[in-house]
């Protein structure tokens, strides 16, 4: 790689997916020199072990595969969202055939507000925990469980369900281009909770869709860029590229838009906050997403600081995410720990029982991800704790295999209990039981659901001295 005083980065470690051949991805194994491979971009001194070689081969295997299954993915999702709408506006598995045999049949409209995303018919709750006040300590992180929830939804009925559900204030919904993979691929909305006082922003990212091929790429990637300005601390470049990295150019304080007007996710949402912040001087900012919608959170504050925002870093009181997958390295930690304390920023990772999101990339020798901020951990009974780490840190699938597979029993059992406890509002959906069952093979996907955050936010309990966190 040569040196160019100009690049926006210290140093990288980027896969060029689309440079590797079979025969190039063979060569990795047999040479410990990858900054000889002509689809990698990194120091040409750089050399790694045989282990991390084989897990780099493995990692661009399952791109390349991803990227050949791209059309049958995409066609996959449309078709299963589509089938599943068809049965929710047709009176299910039961009415459906007498709506056919009668040709009254209601087809999905995916600009209507009737129409769910798949995370929706895994987790249908739209009302807010009517139990749970503003003011109280479960209020913010139950709201920012909801609203990253509901980002997974299109445009109308997440305008529908803050309007008319919680009586807030709908902003703007956004879809933002992404540079590298030339197409809109990042989503996020924006809302305003008048109930609180101050008001709260919230801005909520969306996270991995099932079954998107663009959102697996950016999870299965292990690229990484040090930019400049953060301390030599490294940095997902596939969580950069979504909020708004330019080529060649990498995150200006300021960017002068091009012709075409395409919305960057960092630098729309930034001028937006100014303009609300603006009007509503005393309101305060929270950032929330589940999955990588909460790394995406926690890097577009990590930007605010890397651009020296003071004005709306001192207007952040928090981010909240939930099954977050780690976004960094220990150097980029301790960029963020001094940045978060000197603007007095909370910054809480929700982790439920087993998730594997939240347990990758690996804090080993290998990968060398860190997580940071405060861990509110619950296990299958809802029962917290305050953590500086998740139990398990790695996820090991081959590690205490049997316990876990206990767990995921438990929960599916579980499931048909909390409704005769708690109320109807907590019956699982049917497709969420299928997941459940799923988790008995691979225990940790089914904990990554969004149902068990939801729930972890409203019955779960903390020790009385951890309770007050807002």
């Amino acid at each position: 790689m040569s040196v160019d005083e100009n690049r926006f980065y210290d140093d990288c470690f980027i896969v060029r997916l689309e440079d590797a051949s079979f025969f190039d991805l063979c060569g990795l194994l047999f040479s410990s020199k990858l900054g000889r491979r002509n689809f990698i971009d990194c120091p040409r001194q750089f050399s790694l072990g045989f282990a991390r070689r084989l897990i780099i081969f493995f990692s661009v295997l399952v791109l390349k595969l991803i990227l050949l299954m791209r059309v049958p993915l995409l066609l996959g999702k449309d078709a299963i969202e589509m089938f599943l709408n068809l049965l929710s506006l047709n009176g299910g598995l039961f009415g459906f055939p007498f709506k056919l045999m009668t040709g009254k049949l209601v087809w999905p409209d995916k600009s209507s507000a009737k129409f769910k995303s798949m995370l929706s018919f895994i987790e249908s709750r739209v009302e807010l925990d009517n139990n749970i006040k503003p003011g109280d300590s479960k209020y913010k992180a139950s709201l920012c469980i909801m609203a990253a929830k509901s980002s997974y939804d299109q445009e109308a009925r997440i305008k529908t369900v803050v309007i008319e559900h919680w009586k807030m204030k709908f902003l703007k919904f956004y879809e933002f281009w992404n540079d590298f993979e030339n197409r809109a691929s990042t989503q996020a909305f924006m809302m305003q909770d008048t109930h609180s006082n101050p008001n709260l922003i919230v801005v909520a990212f969306r996270g991995t869709e099932p079954f998107s091929p663009y959102d697996l790429r950016v999870n299965f990637d292990i690229s990484w860029y040090e930019l400049k300005g953060m301390e030599k601390g490294k940095t997902h470049s596939g969580f950069l590229k979504a909020l708004g990295l330019q080529k060649n150019k990498g995150f200006p304080k300021d960017l002068h838009h091009p012709a075409d007007r395409r919305q960057f996710a960092y630098y729309t949402l930034r001028r937006k906050l100014r303009e609300v912040l603006q009007v509503n001087r005393e309101a305060r900012l929270i950032l929330t997403g589940h999955s990588s919608g909460g790394a995406l959170a926690i890097l577009f504050a990590s930007l605010l600081a890397l651009h020296e925002e003071e004005w709306l870093l001192e207007r952040l009181e928090a981010v909240y995410t939930f099954g977050q997958p780690r976004v960094g390295d220990s150097k980029f930690v301790e960029f963020m720990d001094k940045k978060l304390s000197k603007f007095d920023v909370k910054y809480y990772r929700y982790v439920y029982n087993n998730d594997i999101v939240a347990r990758i990339p690996y804090d080993d020798s290998v990968f060398s991800y860190k997580h940071f901020g405060t861990c509110i951990f619950f296990n299958s009974r809802y029962k917290g704790k305050v953590l500086a780490e998740e139990p398990d840190k790695n996820f090991y699938p081959w590690v205490l295999t049997l316990p876990k597979m206990m767990d995921a029993v438990w929960e599916f059992i579980r499931g048909f209990i909390l409704p005769f406890k708690h109320g109807p509002g907590y019956k699982e959906t049917l497709l969420m039981k299928l997941t459940r069952i799923g988790g008995f093979a691979l225990p940790g996907m089914a904990n990554h659901m969004p149902p068990d955050y939801v729930n972890s936010t409203r019955l779960g309990t903390l020790p009385p001295d951890q309770l007050k966190r807002d």
